[in-house]
Parts: C-alpha cells; sequence; structure tokens
C-alpha cells in the first residue's frame, strides 16, 4: 500500500493525500441472511453457527487482517445499546477457530460519548485482553492516520457536505471488517443495525454535520466500504433488543436472537422486519437496494435458520424524547437555517452539554437506571455480569 500522511482532526487539509491502491474481491453477497436462536448456555458456540449458515468463510479473506467494529452508543451499559461481550467473544472464537490470526478489535467515541470509558463499562475490556488483541480507538488514538478517500463512484451527499475532502481513518484500509450492531430502533433511522454502526467508524468527529441527511450519508459510506474492505460482514446482536426512542433510551424486551449476514443491507432488512417495519419504507435500506450495494427486499433474501415469516414484535421506532425533538426542530424543522450556526460554529457545545445533560444526567438516573436493574436481572443481564 502507498504510504500516506497522519491527518490530524483538527486541521483537515484540502490537499489530496496518497491513496492506499487494493483490488477488492467481494463476491455476490447472495442476500443470505442467518436467524439463529440462542441462549446464554450455547450463545458463543451459537454465534458461530449463525456465521457458519451465513458463510462468513466465503465473504472474509483469510490472509487478510480482520477489524472487528465494535459499536459503543452509550459510555453507560444499557441492554441492547452497545455491542455485547459475548457477542464479541462468540465472534473472536469463530473467527480464531477458523484461522483468521491477525484480528483487530476497533472502537470509536462521538463528541458525546467516551469509546474508552465505554469499552470497560460495555466489558468489551476484559474480552480483547483475554484474547490478547489490541484495540484501536479510531478518533482519538494518536499514530492513527486519516487519508483522504477518492470517491470511486459518484456519492449521494459525502463529497457536498465535506467539500474540502473525505477523510477516513487509514486502519480501515485493506482490511476485512466485521461489524458488531445490536438490534435497535432510531429515532433519525427507525432501526439502526449494520449500515449505521459504518457511521462512527468511518467519518470523524464532524460527523454530526451529516444528521440532516442521515439516510444518503449511510448508503454512501457503504459504497466507500464496498471499495475499501476485502471482506464484509455482520452478526448482530437481538439476544435483547430495543425499542422506543433509541440508542439510549429504549425499552429492552428479551429476544434471544442472532442474525448475521455478509449483505449490509440485507441484516439489516431482515432485521427491520422482524422488529415490525416496512424494510424497504426506511430511505438508506431502500436506497443502497436501488444502486445495488445490497439487498433490502425481504421477499428476495434467503433467510436461513428460524423461521421468522411471522414474527413482528410491533417495535415502535419513532418515539421520541425532550432531546431528539429539538435535534429533529434542527435537521429537517422550522430551526433548519439555524444547522449551519448551531452545529458548525463556535456555539457546538451547547449542543454538546445540553445532550450530556439530558441522557447522561435527566434520563440516565430518573428512568434509566431503574430498566438497568431490571435488565441486570435477566439471564442475559447475569451473563454480562459475569464479563
Amino acid at each position: 500500500m502507498a504510504s500516506a500522511k497522519p491527518i490530524p482532526l483538527n486541521s483537515m487539509t484540502t490537499q489530496p493525500t496518497p491513496q492506499p491502491q487494493f483490488k477488492t474481491t467481494h463476491p455476490s453477497a447472495g442476500a443470505k441472511v442467518a436467524v439463529v436462536r440462542t441462549s446464554p448456555e450455547t450463545v458463543l458456540a451459537d454465534v458461530a453457527r449463525a456465521m457458519d449458515l451465513a458463510e462468513a468463510q466465503r465473504y472474509l479473506p483469510l490472509d487478510k487482517e480482520t477489524l472487528l467494529k465494535i459499536n459503543i452508543s452509550w459510555q453507560h451499559w444499557y441492554p441492547a445499546c452497545s455491542t455485547s461481550p459475548y457477542q464479541l467473544e462468540g465472534v473472536i472464537q469463530a473467527l480464531q477457530s477458523w484461522g483468521y490470526k491477525d484480528l483487530i478489535p476497533a472502537h470509536n467515541g462521538t463528541v458525546v460519548v467516551k469509546s474508552r470509558e465505554g469499552e470497560i463499562n460495555n466489558r468489551h475490556k476484559p474480552v480483547t485482553d483475554k484474547y490478547g488483541l489490541k484495540p484501536v480507538h479510531l478518533d482519538t488514538d494518536p499514530d492513527v492516520e486519516w487519508v483522504r478517500y477518492e470517491p470511486k463512484r459518484e456519492l449521494l451527499v459525502l463529497d457536498k457536505i465535506f467539500p474540502e475532502g473525505i477523510f477516513i481513518p487509514g486502519p480501515l484500509m485493506g482490511r476485512n471488517i466485521v461489524h458488531l450492531p445490536t438490534m435497535k430502533t432510531h429515532v433519525f433511522t427507525t432501526m439502526t443495525g449494520a449500515l449505521k454502526n459504518a457511521f462512527g467508524g468511518l467519518l470523524h468527529r464532524k460527523r454530526h454535520w451529516t444528521h440532516s441527511l442521515i439516510h444518503e450519508t449511510l448508503v454512501d459510506l457503504l459504497a466507500i466500504q464496498h471499495d475499501i474492505h476485502p471482506g464484509l460482514f455482520a452478526v448482530m446482536d437481538g439476544t435483547l433488543a430495543g425499542d422506543g426512542p433509541g440508542p439510549r433510551a429504549m425499552r429492552w424486551h428479551v429476544k434471544n436472537t442472532f442474525l448475521a449476514s455478509a449483505d449490509q443491507v440485507a441484516i439489516d432488512a431482515i432485521a427491520a422486519k422482524m422488529m415490525g417495519f416496512d424494510p424497504m419504507s426506511i430511505k438508506c435500506i431502500r436506497l443502497a437496494h436501488e444502486m445495488g450495494l445490497g439487498c433490502g427486499d425481504p421477499s428476495q433474501i434467503e433467510v436461513v435458520g428460524e423461521d421468522i415469516s411471522e414474527v413482528n414484535w410491533k417495535f415502535e421506532g419513532k418515539k421520541e424524547t425532550f432531546a431528539s425533538r429539538g435535534q429533529k426542530l434542527i435537521y429537517w424543522g422550522p430551526l433548519k437555517p439555524l444547522e449551519t450556526l448551531l452545529l458548525r460554529t463556535p456555539l457546538v457545545p451547547w449542543a454538546i452539554f445540553a445532550s450530556n445533560a439530558y441522557y447522561n444526567g435527566y434520563w440516565l438516573n430518573v428512568v434509566g437506571k431503574r430498566r438497568i436493574r431490571d435488565a441486570l436481572k435477566t439471564d442475559w443481564g447475569k451473563l454480562f455480569l459475569d464479563y
């Protein structure tokens, strides 16, 4: 690969950075999604079975390093919010048993979520330590290079949102990636899964600039992933699934399910269908399907493992919190003319303060901790505590 100079997040340049060159070798994903029932007693084996049913070894070249893209949607542990430790361990065990030696756990934080705190509270660190893996924190590790990405196809919005250039973490280039999302709803995208899991890893701390065009952004990021990763895969944890104003202020439900697929669009479509949504009515799924980046039509997706034809959890993805209502007023409502002023100027810290005050102050203490205590009494909560 060609070398690239580090691009500090606070001093991005419009000058092109040499682009790593490699050939992607994605076979057709075949629109196959594995759905597996599981239990705390069998979860590690069940994760491997889901991956095997979805033919992980076919889509992840064995001779490439493999990133494990961990989701931390909150630095606090909250059921269904972030990658579970048993989800992470199950994937590591399966890949190592198949001969994958170079595994790299990858974290990212946000302006309101601290990934280093989150990997401890969500019990990821005990797992990576157990297997001797060294995580990379894409947005905070000083030795992570950010390289300018030159689009290989026409993008929907990212090149307009970031006219100075699209910069992505160098460690993502040329490596396989396995996304580790959870099964949950989201106030802005109805549901969040494999597509949304790339949002934090690929984009820098200015990613909030894309929120008003979030669906188009997720499709652009999927196009970039098809270009930069030799192998793409996703394993989704639905043991505790989240309904309501996700990704944090959710109601959790025990669902005892894992999903796996090489098709990032298909796994999100099947997850959406199981939660009770019409996948093709979710803009990012429909756009990705129409652009040939995956299959979003459940009638064209082969589901292996469990029969989900009658599954409908009747989740409600558009429930809102006080904080999310305010964000929607800025992104799509009457405050839209103020979006640049509020989110792209020195006034940005007010939004960070407001989010932290609401979720980490009010909501966590008034509502969340009670739900956390109840979740820890379940078998899945007890397994989490074992880590």
